[in-house]
């Protein structure tokens, strides 16, 4: 494990945070490793210890990184939270803004079962 010591609180926020099961954590900027941790354990028996390349499922990582592009976005007067999503995306058919798209309010209906390739 590799940390700047500049980021001590962080890493010590994240040990606190493994009170069950495990995780990582890597800060990168500008191409240089800030933080590169990891801690606790990968199973639900406690058993295996979470190494640096344990793969885990990442599922709504993304959500934390759009809400911030957004906002800057937003901030800058690029982004219109109140326009139809049609003004950035042309080919989306749904009458909904940006706002409702970005909150899970536009109405599209949720895919119920497999569809083909």
């Amino acid at each position: 494990m590799i940390y700047d010591p500049a980021f001590a609180e962080v890493v010590a926020a994240f040990r606190e945070g493994l009170t069950s099961g495990g995780g990582a954590l890597a800060v990168i900027s500008r191409g240089r490793v800030l933080v590169d941790v990891w801690g606790g354990t990968a199973d639900e028996d406690g058993v295996r210890w979470w190494e640096r390349d344990t793969v885990a499922n990442v599922f709504s990582v993304s959500k934390g990184m759009l809400a911030t592009v957004a906002n800057l976005l937003v901030e800058r007067g690029d982004l219109d939270l109140d326009a139809p999503v049609r003004r950035y995306w042309p080919e989306f058919r749904a009458d909904a803004t940006v706002q409702q798209l970005l909150s899970h309010q536009a109405g599209l209906a949720a895919v119920s079962h497999p569809l083909p390739p």
